[in-house]
């Protein structure tokens, strides 16, 4: 159902590089760019869900949404471990570390929560058992 998200940026350059480590960690690529109006599109491939940063089209700051996030769902939880460190080591900000939020079992949802450089808000979850 979903094609893509797209985040703002007001660094392209910063953001490139930050999403190219951090979505790199799940083997996402840059797989389109516009350099026109740094419309910079990543995935795994052309179909299946993706993550496109650029600058706003009218021209102004980019500023991230009020409770809006991205949620990236994960195969174990050690890959929602990984995938957050990567995530605050390339400059994110920690909006809630690695955890159990709520009772263990087979609907556990394991989940951590950051922001971008920009302040876009991402979320990598594993929903079920360890």
């Amino acid at each position: 159902m979903i094609g893509y998200v797209t985040l703002g940026t007001n660094d392209l350059d910063k953001a490139r590089a930050y999403y190219d480590a951090l979505l790199g960690e799940l083997g996402a690529k840059r797989l389109m760019e516009l350099e026109e109006n740094g419309f910079t599109l990543y995935g795994v491939d052309m179909t299946t869900p993706s993550i496109a940063i650029t600058a706003p089209y009218n021209g102004q700051a980019a500023q991230p949404g009020n409770g809006n996030m991205v949620a990236l769902q994960m195969q174990e939880r050690g890959q929602v471990d990984s995938f957050y460190k990567k995530g605050i080591e390339l400059g994110g900000s920690d909006e809630g570390a690695p955890g159990l939020r709520g009772d263990d079992g087979p609907m556990a949802f394991y989940a951590a929560y950051f922001r971008d450089p920009d302040g876009n808000k991402l979320c990598a979850f594993r929903v079920g058992p360890a």
